[in-house]
């Protein structure tokens, strides 16, 4: 597995090896040992989540805080999306940055979003299966948003690849901006 650091810490791309034939593909997605070198700790999942999105869905952006911040370890299994992570980390020197991907099926490649994130991502392609594990279960009183388009952070959604608009929940099109949020809270 190619394990690459972005831009702001923490973040990691993971690129299986995979082996194809006539017979179809094989690739190993996980190996602890390989992922926590690169975290530099030991992490536990233990929770795992999917969602399946029509083309234009905009899911986030979303987070929890303690005691159940969640780092992800994301995937796409079928389709592909723009998936993005906005650092949260109070007293980082990229508090308030992004960092966009691209991810793919046929790729396979994972991305490694530790707690103190925000994380969301748009659907590219009808039946994407967005999958990811949690290092913390999910939590309603935990649960917070940012808005998707805050001007603020201006993420490039790459909306021109759309046909209309996203189509986002209610809950996240009411979600605050990033200028009303506190780490502390």
């Amino acid at each position: 597995m190619k394990i690459e650091r972005t831009p702001i810490e923490g973040l990691l791309i993971l690129t299986p090896r995979c082996f194809e034939d006539a017979r179809g593909r094989f690739a190993e997605t996980w190996r602890a040992e390989l992922f926590n070198a690169a975290v530099g700790r030991e992490v536990h999942f233990v929770q795992d989540n999917e969602s399946r999105s029509c083309a234009g869905v905009l899911r986030g952006l979303h987070f929890q805080v303690s005691p159940f911040a969640q780092g992800k370890l994301v995937r796409v299994s079928s389709g592909s999306a723009l998936d993005v992570a906005v650092d949260l980390r109070e007293g980082s020197s990229t508090f308030g940055q992004h960092h966009v991907i691209r991810l793919d099926a046929s790729a396979g490649q994972q991305y490694w979003i530790p707690a103190g994130f925000a994380h969301g991502f748009l659907a590219l392609e009808d039946d994407t299966i967005f999958s990811y594990k949690c290092t913390a279960r999910y939590d309603a009183a935990s649960e917070r948003s940012l808005r998707w388009d805050d001007t603020d952070l201006a993420i490039d959604w790459q909306l021109s690849t759309l046909d209309g608009p996203p189509r986002v929940s209610d809950k996240d099109a009411a979600s605050p901006a990033f200028s009303t949020f506190n780490p502390t809270s």
